[in-house]
């Protein structure tokens, strides 16, 4: 058992020494760097299974001895292999950051992607550049519109508050109720003082 210890001991001393490799190592040599130390890694695994097998037959007074030994060996081995898939997991998330950029730059941007797009479909359907300047020009128009429309509803909500509430209530009050109120409006409207016109008689 005691050269298989010493060879594996000394092996594992080893990838310690090549795992600083993988810092230095080329794009090029890195993946073989990395192949070496992981067949390393699994011939030491090997080792340990053997091992693990004849500290179990060692003499009773050496056995627990030989037991610590071969734990403690394969407590270095897993850690080197921890390290060495945080390196390679380390290393493929880099790599895939330096392609999305690559990706990224070499992209071209515009500015006006959609407008393009939508001439695209309306050459496909046959419409003429004119089509489609008068429909942008449509909606163009379409927003003053709506605008002008909003500003016209507030200037006659305004007017109503201002000018034909307090007519209304003038003749109106609390003790005769609401149809009372109602009727007089439509009185108002009738002898048309609603609209603040003479009236005629």
């Amino acid at each position: 058992m005691e050269p298989l210890y010493q060879q594996t001991h000394k092996r594992v001393h080893e990838i310690q020494s090549h795992m600083g490799r993988l810092e230095t190592a080329d794009k090029q040599s890195l993946h073989l760097v990395e192949n070496e130390i992981q067949a390393s890694i699994d011939q030491i695994f090997s080792h340990l299974e053997r091992l693990e097998i004849l500290s179990s037959k060692e003499p009773p007074n050496k056995r627990q001895n030989a037991k610590l030994r071969v734990d403690q060996l394969k407590y270095d081995v897993q850690h080197l292999q921890t390290a060495l898939r945080n390196f390679q997991h380390q290393r493929y998330t880099r790599e895939q950051q330096e392609r999305q950029r690559e990706e990224l730059l070499s992209r071209t941007f515009t500015t006006n992607g959609t407008q393009k797009k939508i001439l695209d479909i309306a050459n496909m359907l046959g419409l003429s550049n004119t089509v489609m300047r008068l429909i942008e020009k449509r909606a163009f128009q379409d927003k003053y519109f709506m605008i002008g429309g909003m500003l016209l509803t507030c200037v006659v909500m305004f007017l109503v508050v201002q000018y034909l509430t307090p007519e209304i209530l003038k003749h109106c009050s609390v003790a005769r109720g609401w149809t009372c109120c109602l009727r007089s409006s439509w009185e108002l409207f009738k002898n048309d003082r609603f609209l603040g016109l003479p009236q005629t008689f």
